[in-house]
C-alpha cells in the first residue's frame, strides 16, 4: 500500500507539472493539463517567443525540464548526405533559447538521415530533474548531469522510433537487437530470427545505466509505447507485434507488460495486426485499432469487450469547393494500414487518428461507438499574412498517388546551410500515408496535430461534433516546403516547442 501511495503521488505530481521531461510529456502519454498558445505563425513571426537556427537536421521532440530544453540533431555534414551515425545533443535556456551546452554522441551503425520513419537523432531525451539521458539510435545511450558532465555511457542499439520514458527509477526504451544494413535500412528478412534477437522493451537504471530487466514477449520496431497505470496502481505498458519488416515477434497482436519487472501479464493474438500506434488505458480498458475496426480490451484480462467498425458507412465532414457537407463513405482496400502510422492518441473518451488513405482526421467515441471523420487541408501556405490551403482532389484512377503528391511544394529537405540531407524519398511527401507521423499531443482542451510538411492543426478535442467548428487553428512551422518536421509539439510554462529541419522554435509571448 505504501508503494502504491508513493507511485500515485508521483504520478499526480507529473500530471500537474509544468515541465515536459520526456518525449511523451509529464506522465508519458502526450498530455498536460496546462494550456498553451493555439495560434501562431513562424512565417509572420506571430506569437513566436524565440527561434534558433540549427546547423543540421534533427527529429527529436524537445524535452523541457528545470528551465532547460533538451533535443538532438545530426552531427553537421559538409556536403549533401543520405546517411549519418553521430548526433549532437543540445541544452538551451527555455526562456531565451540561449545555447548552454552541446555534446557529441558517436554512433556505430549509420541510418538514413531525415528518414520518414526515423533517424539517429529521433529518440527524445529523458530528464529526471538531476540527469538527462540521450539515445543515439545508431547504437549509444549517454547520461549527463544538467550541466553537461557525462555520467555514464553504453553501447546499446535502440529502434529509431523509440519513445523512452521513466518508470520506477528506470529508463525504459525499445531495444533493437539486430543492426541495420550498410544502407541504413531494416529489410524484410528477419522472419525467422531466434528469440534472443527479437526487438524488446528494455529497462536500465537512470543513475547507473545498468540493466534492470528485458521483456521476452517481443516488440515491433514501430510500436509507440506509452507508460500507463491500472486501477490497482500497477505501472504497465501495452506493446504490439506486427507491421512492416517481417517482424519475428509472434504471435502478432498486443501484450500488457508489468513495468516493475518486464513480465508479460497477458497476450491478445491479432492476426495481421499493425502495431505502429500509441495505446492508452482509460477506465481499465485499452483501446487499439486493428484493420478496419476499433477494439476496446479489458486491461485486466486481455479480452476484447467492444468492437467498432471504422471504415464502413462512416460519417465524413468534407470540404467541397467553399462549402462544408456531410457524406457517408466506405473505405475499401485499407487492409491493416488504416492509420497514418503513429498518428493516433486517446483524448478523454475520444480516440483520434489520421487516415492512411485520405486527409481525414478521425475519432472514435470509445463510450458510444460513434465514428466521425473531418477532412483537413493537406498543406498550408502562408505568405505575408495570406493563407492558402491545398485540399485533396481524388485521383482519376485508384492507382494514382494523389494523396502523396498534391501539395504547394514538396519538402525540399535542405538544411540551414544549404545541403540536401535525407535518405528516404518518402520524406518529401505530404506527411499523410506511408510515413511515421509525429504523435499528436494535448495541452488542456486542445489537440495539436503536426504533419511532416510543417502544418500543425489545433483541434478542440472535446468538441461535441468533429466538424469545421472543432478546428481552432491551422498553423505553420515555417515557409511552405522548408519546414519539414518529425517532432511532436511539446509544452512547458504556457509555451509550445517545435523542432524542424532548420530550427528549434518556442511558441508563446
Amino acid at each position: 500500500m505504501k508503494h502504491l501511495f508513493v507511485f500515485s503521488f508521483l504520478l499526480l505530481c507529473y500530471q500537474a507539472s509544468a515541465d515536459w521531461p520526456q518525449g511523451g510529456g509529464p506522465a508519458g502519454d502526450f498530455e498536460t493539463i496546462h494550456e498553451a498558445p493555439t495560434h501562431w505563425s513562424v512565417v509572420d513571426e506571430k506569437n513566436i517567443a524565440w527561434r534558433i537556427t540549427l546547423p543540421e537536421t534533427g527529429q527529436s521532440t524537445p524535452v523541457i525540464a528545470r528551465g532547460k530544453v533538451f533535443f538532438s540533431t545530426i552531427k553537421e555534414v559538409e556536403s549533401d548526405a543520405e546517411l549519418a551515425k553521430d548526433i549532437v545533443v543540445w541544452c538551451c535556456d527555455a526562456k531565451t533559447g540561449k545555447v548552454l551546452w552541446r555534446r557529441e554522441i558517436e554512433g556505430k551503425f549509420p541510418l538514413r538521415i531525415s528518414g520518414a520513419f526515423s533517424d539517429s537523432s529521433s529518440p527524445p531525451a529523458v530528464c529526471d530533474g538531476e540527469r538527462v539521458v540521450f539515445i543515439n539510435a545508431s547504437g549509444t545511450i549517454t547520461c549527463f548531469d544538467l550541466d553537461g558532465v557525462e555520467l555514464w555511457n553504453r553501447e546499446l542499439l535502440s529502434v529509431g522510433r523509440t519513445l523512452p520514458f521513466m518508470s520506477e527509477g528506470n529508463l525504459v526504451y525499445t531495444r533493437q537487437m539486430y543492426p541495420p544494413t550498410p544502407e541504413g535500412k531494416f529489410p524484410h528478412a528477419y522472419a525467422d530470427l531466434p528469440l534472443d534477437m527479437w526487438t524488446q522493451l528494455h529497462a536500465v537504471n537512470m543513475k547507473t545505466g545498468q540493466d534492470v530487466w528485458t521483456t521476452t514477449c517481443g516488440v515491433n520496431m514501430g510500436c509507440a509505447i506509452l507508460p500507463q497505470t491500472l486501477k490497482d496502481g500497477r505501472a504497465v505498458a501495452l506493446v504490439g507485434r506486427g507491421g512492416g519488416h517481417s517482424p519475428p515477434e509472434r504471435p502478432e497482436g498486443v501484450s500488457l507488460v508489468d513495468l516493475k519487472n518486464g513480465a508479460t501479464l497477458w497476450t491478445l493474438p491479432l492476426d495481421g495486426y499493425m502495431s505502429t500506434q500509441t495505446n492508452r488505458i482509460r477506465e481499465n480498458r485499452v483501446h487499439v485499432f486493428h484493420g478496419g475496426k476499433h477494439l476496446s480490451v479489458d486491461a485486466q484480462s486481455g479480452k476484447i469487450v467492444k468492437v467498432v467498425p471504422i471504415v464502413d458507412d462512416v460519417s465524413v465532414r468534407k470540404r467541397l469547393g467553399e462549402a462544408w457537407v456531410d457524406r457517408k463513405e466506405t473505405f475499401t482496400k485499407v487492409g491493416a494500414r488504416m492509420l497514418t502510422q503513429g498518428s493516433n492518441l486517446l483524448a478523454g473518451k475520444y480516440h483520434y487518428f489520421r487516415s492512411y488513405t485520405h486527409p481525414y482526421l478521425g475519432r472514435v467515441n470509445v463510450d458510444s461507438g460513434l465514428v466521425e471523420y473531418l477532412e483537413l487541408p493537406l498543406q498550408l501556405s502562408r505568405e505575408l499574412g495570406k493563407d492558402e490551403f491545398v485540399w485533396y482532389n481524388p485521383p482519376m484512377k485508384k492507382s494514382d498517388p494523389a494523396l502523396k503528391d498534391q501539395a504547394f511544394a514538396e519538402n525540399d529537405m535542405v538544411n540551414s546551410r544549404g545541403y540536401v540531407v535525407f535518405g528516404d524519398q518518402r520524406s518529401k511527401g505530404s506527411g499523410w500515408g506511408h510515413i511515421a507521423s509525429p504523435t499528436p499531443s494535448i495541452a488542456g482542451e486542445f489537440l495539436y496535430v503536426p504533419v511532416m510538411n510543417g502544418t500543425v492543426y489545433v483541434i478542440r478535442w472535446n468538441a461535441e461534433s468533429l466538424d469545421e467548428n472543432a478546428i481552432v487553428a491551422i498553423n505553420d512551422l515555417g515557409p511552405v516546403g522548408r519546414s519539414w518536421t518529425r517532432a511532436s509539439i511539446s509544452f512547458s510554462d504556457g509555451n509550445a516547442y517545435a523542432h524542424t529541419i532548420r530550427e528549434l522554435i518556442c511558441i508563446g509571448n
